[in-house]
């Protein structure tokens, strides 16, 4: 079930930086990205062996692949955001006016050309430096303690690039990408971490937070613990996926160095907020050159409804 809301609302950008942008693209098409979390959990829950006798596990690795690919989402949105800059009330009306003069001669500079040039300013599966995301970075074993302790791993690793790519931007709109995803991020590292407690009887959340910073020192992961964001797992569904509380509850309490509480499974999925409303550009031929015959037509449609 999609939902038309981001699962964390973004301020807006305070100017235009497709630096910044390509600075927060590693988080989502990077190593430790959004879509290798998303893949990797996602063909492990396809792939998963004995369901109905592993179940709690099962839904577990199930759940929180709901939950990256609204991650992925999330960073998509950051992108575009930090790449385009602030709305220009009234930007996506005209013709685009005279495009002789070169008008974005700037985004020659830029670190990801191609973001422009193929993507209007939008994100794809790429990290940094514009190397694309590939399948070579999914893990998928078949053994379930291989594939928990991956997914342990790969988490951390996300954690690490997180902080790193939030010490390098000063923009509120990445900076609050950074935020969220921490907190939740930690959530789940937190998740495998019980898991394999449960199999093995290793205490890995012992190593946790890796890297060791608190979430207290990052005020913009603030609002996020004080709402309990760090205590909580959602199923994303509206029946299904319940029994991870075996796992993530049964009287486990929150990481020492957050706020404290017993650990809870939510029904459903959080309340989220609204997505951004990128501003056309009719220069860039986005929407597309003369854009209103198109909002007439969507108008026109939206009527009949």
């Amino acid at each position: 079930m999609r939902v038309d809301k981001l699962q964390a609302e973004l301020p807006a950008p305070k100017r235009k930086d497709p630096n910044a942008a390509a600075a927060l693209q590693e988080l989502l098409g990077g190593k430790y990205g959004e879509m290798s979390t998303l893949g990797n959990y996602m063909f492990q829950s396809f792939n998963f062996r004995s369901k109905d006798n592993l179940k709690p596990f099962y839904s577990l690795v199930a759940a929180i692949t709901a939950e990256e690919l609204g991650h992925v989402e999330l960073v998509s949105n950051g992108v575009a955001m930090l790449a385009n800059g602030p709305d220009k009330p009234g930007g996506d009306r005209g013709d685009g006016g005279d495009i002789s003069g070169a008008p974005f001669e700037a985004m020659k500079d830029i670190r990801s050309f191609a973001s422009f040039a193929s993507h209007g300013g939008g994100s794809t599966p790429v990290n940094s430096n514009s190397m694309s995301w590939n399948a070579d970075m999914v893990t998928t074993t078949g053994n379930v303690v291989v594939d928990l302790l991956h997914n342990f791993h790969l988490e951390c690793g996300a954690r690490l690039h997180k902080l790193r790519v939030y010490e390098t931007l000063s923009d509120p709109t990445g900076r609050e990408v950074c935020g969220y995803l921490l907190v939740r991020g930690s959530v789940h590292a937190h998740a495998y971490a019980l898991a394999l407690k449960q199999l093995t009887g290793v205490e890995l959340e012992k190593f946790l937070p890796t890297p060791n910073i608190n979430l207290s020192k990052i005020p913009e992961c603030q609002k996020y613990l004080d709402e309990g964001s760090h205590r909580r797992l959602y199923t994303f569904s509206p029946a299904d996926y319940k029994d991870m509380a075996g796992i993530w509850g049964n009287g486990e309490m929150a990481l020492p160095g957050d706020p404290p509480g017993e650990l809870t499974v939510v029904d459903g999925m959080p309340e989220g907020g609204k997505i951004h409303q990128l501003t056309g550009v009719p220069s860039a031929f986005t929407p597309d050159y003369a854009p209103e015959e198109m909002f007439e037509i969507a108008s026109r449609l939206a009527k009949k409804m």
